[in-house]
């Protein structure tokens, strides 16, 4: 791979996580400045994620026809970016759930398209995709400190600015990508995919992604208003985050060795099985600083590990004309699904904070479980 290719997609992937570092952790502060309760916000934030139960399905059929990803990329990064400028002028419930689902629609087209474009392009190294991924993980950290620092100078409509920004870099830097070649196809090869999403082995993985995404909720949707109700200061929150980011960054380095090493079962269970316990300290002793650091550096494994080790069995397990759909509906279920329900349940149990450890003791269940279900898949087949 071209140095030049290395940087183009770094890039890329820089500007698309930067985005994600100021959403997840900022949105429910953006809409708890707007008036909204825990209970509104839950529904918003549930609506806004079960746009990746549709979205990336279609974008994924369109490229899967077209073989053209990079087409996706730049329309979705186009009209995430005209959709997200409505929320300088729209206010209330609908309107905004409205303005910010659409947005999302668009925003969750780019991700499944991104990562099959770069395992194309890279021929499916996994080393150079962790090395690739990474500078996502750096981009999430520069916004989640910068945005922390900012909203709590400034107010909590710095928000809309700062996504403006990182979208408009989002959209310039898709138009500096190239399309990469597709290897043909053999006649005949199989590209029905019905007998893969059917596979035992793989509703297994899925129920596990998804009991995974459903204890992310009260983190993703609560995580920055429940540290100012601990009294942490404004810039704790980025600063937090990144913690768990900068772990994540350190995995990537050597997920590709780990993958060699133990396989894609192994690292999901082991994954699933230490959130559990990152969710039980996160709920209970989130006001003991030390163990809050431990449980922010236990995001290199609930997402940095799990995400590398997923993204190698989603294509060891599907074709190479299977994977945009492939990768669609694994982010339409898990992410799509998983994320709703989170968000909501998290929206209903949270109660302005009252019932908050008791939103992460439900997310450990869950991510427990998720584990006991890991230990059932079996390795993919080379293919």
């Amino acid at each position: 791979m071209s140095s030049p290719l290395f940087q183009k997609l770094s890039i890329s992937y820089f500007c698309y996580f930067s985005l994600l570092g100021l959403v997840t952790p900022f949105l429910p502060v953006f809409l708890d400045g707007r008036g909204f309760n825990s209970l509104q916000i839950g529904e918003i934030l549930a609506m806004f994620t079960a746009t990746k139960i549709i979205g990336p399905t279609l974008w994924a059929m369109v490229a899967d026809k077209s073989g053209k990803q990079l087409s996706i990329i730049q329309l979705g990064s186009t009209l995430a970016l005209l959709f997200f400028t409505l929320l300088f002028w729209v206010d209330g419930y609908w309107p905004i759930t409205f303005v910010l689902a659409i947005f999302s629609l668009f925003w969750t087209a780019i991700l499944p398209q991104f990562e099959v474009m770069t395992m194309l392009s890279i021929r499916r190294n996994a080393k150079i995709y962790a090395r690739i991924r990474l500078w996502g993980s750096v981009g999430f950290i520069v916004l989640a400190v910068l945005a922390g620092e900012v909203i709590g100078r400034f107010s909590s409509e710095a928000f809309t600015y700062l996504g403006w920004l990182m979208l408009l870099m989002l959209a310039g830097s898709s138009y500096l990508l190239k399309q990469p070649r597709e290897r043909k196809l053999r006649v005949g090869e199989a590209s029905s995919i019905l007998s893969k999403i059917l596979a035992v082995n793989f509703v297994i993985f899925f129920i596990a992604g998804l009991l995974l995404q459903i204890s992310f909720g009260p983190y993703y949707s609560f995580f920055a208003l429940y540290l100012r109700d601990l009294a942490y200061p404004d810039y704790a929150v980025g600063l937090l985050i990144s913690l768990g980011v900068i772990a994540e960054i350190a995995v990537f380095f050597i997920a590709g060795n780990l993958y060699s090493l133990f396989g894609a079962r192994l690292l999901i269970v082991f994954s699933l099985l230490i959130t559990a316990l990152r969710w039980y300290l996160t709920g209970y002793f989130a006001d003991n600083l030390t163990l809050l650091l431990i449980a922010q550096l236990i995001h290199a494994a609930s997402f940095g590990l799990y995400h590398s080790a997923s993204i190698q069995f989603l294509q060891q397990h599907f074709q190479v004309n299977q994977q945009n759909r492939g990768q669609a509906i694994y982010v339409a279920g898990v992410y799509g699904i998983g994320g709703a329900l989170g968000a909501y349940c998290s929206g209903v149990v949270w109660q302005d904070g009252s019932g908050a450890q008791m939103a992460f003791e439900y997310a450990a269940i869950a991510c427990f479980i998720a584990g006991c279900f890991a230990c059932f898949i079996k390795p993919p087949i080379a293919k």
